[in-house]
């Protein structure tokens, strides 16, 4: 049987899920091995330097740079205060005095006696890494972060915005095919994880975020909505930093489109229990996903059914999504994989497959225009 590597979206019931927690400097892990965490645990922090304020001293106390030493009231590395005099100027026999006072508070970073500028250092930003999930701390990292594992449901999806949050599982929609309107969003969605079928309106997402709402799951949106609801055009960067009040993962695409018909009963088998989410997304070099994760409880060293879980190549039965017109977002399963390449109208040849849509109907269609389902 012919195999491929194809790009995949995970939906699973079961797997064993690890997450490495690692903070942006070096800094100070607080939890040990075997420790059991839960969403909001802190698990290790750090302090980022402060923001650097330059101050030309020269410039304002009139002064040549090579004689600021002599006027400054501070050296380098000293503590200082906003508002408080750090350089003093006098002249006419001390008739006249010229201040400089500091712009932050924070301390000095350093004085140039060739351009007569000081930098002032603010204060250490504190940032704390929380473990994101229930689950066990399996792996310490000196310094810098843990792993956290736990035994969970895991769904990906195609593209997300906002961050890490969590909640408990809400379906509002009767099935994978309905558009999540702000008519189905009340105050009982309130920290919530909502989850929508085949498309969420803007008006939606506001009445979401004006409520509480921790995130939104759903198949479609579009784009335009995107671009009203965020106030500017998305860029090819990492998402997931928009302070927006909510988190939005897409499953399927942009548009209408329908949830998977698996992961939509799979959210709706798992209402009431608590999903942790994140809208992260990079689709350049080092591709990252949207996630939902539902973790389970109990010991993570137990032996569960579906533990050896190892990435699959696409073959005979595989689960499909297109990801190119004219099928674009059609779901379907692989039912033959030919060896030899085939010629496109482009008059490129490429290796195809053949994938059997749920109506029945069939179709060829190049490797590198699905991606795979895995499950």
């Amino acid at each position: 049987m012919g195999h491929a590597y194809t790009p995949g979206l995970k939906v699973t019931d079961k797997i064993l899920i690890t997450k490495n927690r690692i903070l942006p400097l070096k800094g100070e892990v607080i939890v040990s091995k075997g420790d059991k965490v839960k969403p909001d645990t802190v698990i290790a922090r750090t302090h980022l330097p402060g923001t650097v304020e330059p101050i030309n001293v020269a410039n304002i106390l009139g002064l040549p740079p090579e004689d600021i030493g002599e006027a400054m009231l501070k050296n380098q590395g000293d503590a200082i205060k906003e508002g408080e005099i750090i350089a003093v100027a006098k002249s006419f026999f001390g008739l006249f005095r010229s201040e400089c006072k500091a712009k932050i508070t924070g301390t000095i970073e350093s004085i140039s006696h060739v351009t007569g500028q000081v930098l002032l250092r603010g204060k250490p930003i504190p940032v704390e890494v929380k473990a994101y999930i229930y689950g066990e701390v399996v792996e310490i990292f000196e310094n810098e972060g843990v792993a956290v594992s736990a035994w969970g449901s895991f769904v990906q999806g195609i593209f997300g915005i906002g961050g890490e949050t969590h909640g408990e599982i809400k379906v509002v929609v009767p099935d994978n095919t309905t558009i999540l309107t702000d008519k189905e969003i009340g105050l009982d969605c309130k920290g919530k994880v909502i989850v929508g079928g085949s498309m969420v309106t803007a008006a939606a997402i506001k009445k979401a975020a004006s409520v509480g709402a921790s995130g939104i799951v759903v198949g479609g949106f579009d784009d335009k909505d995107l671009r009203d609801f965020l106030g500017y055009d998305l860029g090819v960067a990492i998402t997931g930093s928009e302070e927006i009040g909510i988190t939005l993962i897409v499953t399927e695409g942009f548009g209408q489109i329908n949830m998977a018909e698996k992961t939509f009963e799979l959210l709706k088998s798992k209402e009431g229990k608590l999903a942790c989410i994140n809208g992260a997304t990079q689709i350049r070099a080092g591709v990252i996903r949207p996630e939902l994760i539902i973790p389970f409880t109990g010991d993570i060293h137990i032996t569960q059914e579906h533990s050896d879980y190892r990435e699959k190549g696409l073959g005979i039965g595989s689960p499909v999504r297109v990801i190119r017109h004219p099928h674009f977002g059609k779901l379907g399963v692989v039912t033959d994989l030919p060896a030899q390449l085939l010629e496109l109208e482009s008059g490129s040849r490429a290796r195809i497959l053949e994938v059997e849509f749920k109506d029945g109907s069939k179709a060829i269609v190049p490797r590198a225009n699905v991606e795979m389902l895995e499950s």
